[in-house]
């Protein structure tokens, strides 16, 4: 069993940026040394530099001893800040940055709305990591705040999940929801994609597998 959290401070696509974007703040994802992410996220706090770092906590035990419950990164070794493009310069001097998701010339920005629709689904919804998928048939949530949200449905033993991708940092979630928050997406003809999508629920007469199968849907995450 597994639960969601955030450690996250709060101050006052790949593309190129405009002029008038240098200025705006946005979000980039930050590679850190492994197992630095919190610690990396504490001293970028200290000099007042909008972070987020999602947490997931896992219940691990190892032999002779108790249970034991952590607070794990969701996406290892990455850790997202919110700045002006111009500031890079000092999230690279911080101790275990390694560098800034991007090209040589300059970072990527990421879609407001991913961040966003991570944040609220940790309030809402169940999120676990993901082995990064992205080729399939796409289904979208259509209730609660993660509404209008696409991704790849996918089983593991009698829940059904939606795995969400950050292309920018080639990783992913799960995010459990329930078969009625989630409806097929027409790409070709809606017969096609409601078989694909009937196909994936759960059958009363089949026999659920202990392995996780994947329904192969694309997954994306819009973008404005």
């Amino acid at each position: 069993m597994s639960e969601i959290c955030e450690q996250v401070t709060s101050v006052s696509a790949h593309g190129t940026f405009c002029a008038e974007e240098d200025n705006l703040p946005r979000w980039f994802a930050v590679y850190t040394t492994p197992r630095h992410e919190k610690h990396v996220s504490e001293i970028l706090a200290d000099r007042r530099i909008e972070t987020f770092l999602p947490l997931y906590r896992s219940t691990r035990q190892w032999k002779k001893s108790r249970p034991v419950v952590l607070e794990l990164p969701l996406f290892p070794t990455y850790v997202f800040v919110r700045i002006e493009r111009q500031a890079r310069g000092s999230i690279l001097g911080t101790p275990g940055v390694l560098s800034i998701v991007g090209s040589s010339r300059e970072p990527w920005p990421l879609p407001d709305l991913e961040i966003e629709a991570l944040r609220s689904g940790l309030l809402e919804r169940k999120i676990e990591p993901h082995p990064y998928l992205t080729v399939g048939e796409r289904v979208r949530i259509k209730a609660g705040v993660m509404t209008g949200v696409e991704g790849v449905l996918v089983r593991k033993k009698n829940d059904l999940r939606v795995v969400l991708s950050l292309e920018t940092i080639m990783q992913s979630v799960a995010v459990e929801v329930d078969a009625d928050d989630v409806e097929p997406v027409t790409r070709t003809s809606t017969s096609s994609a409601r078989e694909a999508w009937d196909s994936a629920l759960p059958s009363p007469l089949s026999t659920m597998s202990q392995t996780e199968t994947v329904c192969t849907r694309n997954i994306w995450v819009p973008s404005n």
